[in-house]
Order: structure tokens, then C-alpha cells, then sequence
């Protein structure tokens, strides 16, 4: 039997994973200020500008099964991601609360800037979560307004996005860029689709009845050192990178993501490494003009 989501900040993730829903049969409404993006999707629009909503108006929002939390920051400033996060969240909380049939749970997409581990430590969900930039401050201010909320809530905090149209690092190396060999900057990765399959996945377990876990890590199963994602990129693209950069990971730190929680919850990858992902992403967009080498 179908159920209903409601996706906040209906932006590429919620788009992808309200079609994948709406394909098998369940109804999603998606919620953003400007809803032509949505055009053509399938997914029912709702415009909306969080910074007006009244939280104490259950009618405010649409009662839905399930509550995606998405939203996105306007700009990397602190004042954007106090709105976006925990201000935005907390709002839409006061909403929730208020409706005569509350949602079953609510999904909160966060990200792995709440850590501050920077020497290439494995982390987890148990890891600390102390990152010291106001982007991860806020962000988990933000998890913990749902974690503490009396509504039952999961956080899935996801590594570096990549898809199609996110090509940032591939561009980079198709002008010959790479990291250097050292030192080592380990960097961790999770395709556009898996963030969808994640998502949808966990709303899965939760209709089975099986308990859910407050918060998830969404990355894929090969943390990698950044300098060998690259020059296996340039050698799909068939390129010399030779010119070191100097700082590719601009407001990120070192470290290595362990995803083992969401393994033994049975999500299994459609792209486990950047090898499959980044396959998919340079035949869609365009990248290859011949067949590329998979070693």
C-alpha cells in the first residue's frame, strides 16, 4: 500500500528519490520557492518560503506519512545556514507537531561537516561531533533539534554529493588538475542516487516495523585518497594532470567515513565506489568519446 512524503527543499536529491517514489506507487509533494524546477516530475508542487512560515499553524504544511528535510543553504554564510538549518527545521517541527495526524518520521539530510576530524581518522556514527566551522555547528544544531524532538526522527548525514551535474572534480581534472600524493588528503563520496535509494530505503524499514536508528552515515564503501580518485579520473578522460592543486578540499577536512551501520541495515550500493559513480556520471554527461578503461 502507497504512502505519502513530503520533501522540503525539493532540489536534485528530492527529485530524484520523488520519482523513484512515485514510480512505485506513492504519492509525494515537494516544497521549494520556486516550484518550476518540479515541472514535469510527477511530483506535486508547493511553493513556500520557510522564513514565512508560522509554525503554530498545523495547516501550514500538508499532513504526510513521511517528512523529508532537505533544504539547502542560499549561501555559504553563517546568517544562510542559521535559516536554512536549525531555524528552518525547528520551524517546520512546530508545524508538524500541531497536525491532528503527525507524520510517522521525519528525515533530516545533514552532512559529514559536523565532524571535525582532520588526520585521516575512520568515523562513524559514534565518532564526535565537534567540527569547530559555524557550518558544522549549525548543521548539528540542527540534528539535535530533531533527535531531541519529541517526533520520531532520523538524521543521515551524507558525505561529498556527486552526480549528474555535479562535476566539479572532473572539470578540475580535465584541465590536468590533481591533489598532490601528499600529504595524503582522504576524501569520502556518495552519488546523487544513493542519497535517493538511502532515503528511501530507511522509510522502507520503518513500514516493515523495524526500528530506526537516530542517525545514519551516507557514504559510499571506498573512502579514497583524493590524489588516486583523480588520476584514475584522468586517465578515463584520457588527460595528462600533472599541475598539483594546492587546496582541493576547500571547507573539508581528512577523514574517513564508515558506513557499516547502514550495511547491516541491508542498503545495498548501487554505486560503491567513485569507480562506478563516476562512470555513470562521465558517460551521462558527456565526458568520454570513447569507451573508457574500468581498471
Amino acid at each position: 500500500m502507497g504512502f505519502s512524503v513530503l520533501i522540503i527543499g525539493c532540489g536534485d536529491i528530492g527529485t530524484a528519490l520523488g520519482r523513484e517514489l512515485i514510480d512505485e506507487g506513492h504519492s509525494v509533494i515537494g516544497v521549494r520557492r520556486n516550484v518550476k524546477a518540479l515541472e514535469g516530475s510527477g511530483i506535486q508542487p508547493m511553493a513556500l518560503d520557510l522564513d514565512h512560515l508560522d509554525d503554530n499553524d498545523a495547516q501550514a504544511l500538508p499532513q504526510a506519512d513521511y517528512v523529508i528535510y532537505t533544504v539547502s543553504a542560499d549561501h555559504f554564510e553563517e546568517s544562510a545556514y542559521q535559516s536554512a538549518y536549525p531555524q528552518g527545521l525547528k520551524r517546520v517541527l512546530g508545524v508538524l507537531e500541531r497536525q491532528e495526524t503527525p507524520p510517522r518520521r521525519v528525515f533530516f539530510v545533514s552532512s559529514t561537516s559536523v565532524y571535525g576530524q582532520q588526520e585521516g581518522e575512520t568515523i562513524n556514527e559514534q565518532s564526535p561531533a565537534d567540527a569547530s566551522s559555524f557550518s558544522g555547528i549549525l548543521m548539528r544544531q540542527a540534528e539535535q533539534a530533531l533527535i531531541n524532538h519529541p517526533l520520531a526522527g532520523s538524521v543521515v548525514r551524507f558525505s561529498g554529493i556527486y552526480g549528474p551535474g555535479r562535476d566539479r572534480l572532473i572539470r578540475q581534472v580535465a584541465e590536468g588538475r590533481v591533489a598532490a600524493v601528499t600529504p595524503v588528503m582522504y576524501s569520502n563520496r556518495i552519488h546523487r542516487d544513493d542519497c535517493a535509494g538511502i532515503l528511501k530505503h530507511l522509510m522502507y524499514l520503518d513500514q516493515q516495523g523495524q526500528a530506526l536508528e537516530d542517525i545514519y552515515l551516507g557514504s559510499d564503501c571506498e573512502p579514497a585518497a583524493l590524489h588516486d580518485v583523480m588520476t584514475w579520473l584522468a586517465k578515463q578522460l584520457k588527460v595528462d594532470a600533472t599541475e598539483t592543486m594546492q587546496s582541493p578540499l576547500r571547507r573539508r577536512a581528512s577523514k574517513r567515513c564508515d558506513n557499516s551501520r547502514l550495511i547491516s541495515s541491508g542498503y545495498a550500493f548501487r554505486y560503491p565506489s567513485f569507480r562506478e559513480g563516476y562512470q555513470q556520471v562521465l558517460k551521462k554527461g558527456g565526458f568520454l568519446d570513447a569507451s573508457p578503461s574500468t581498471s
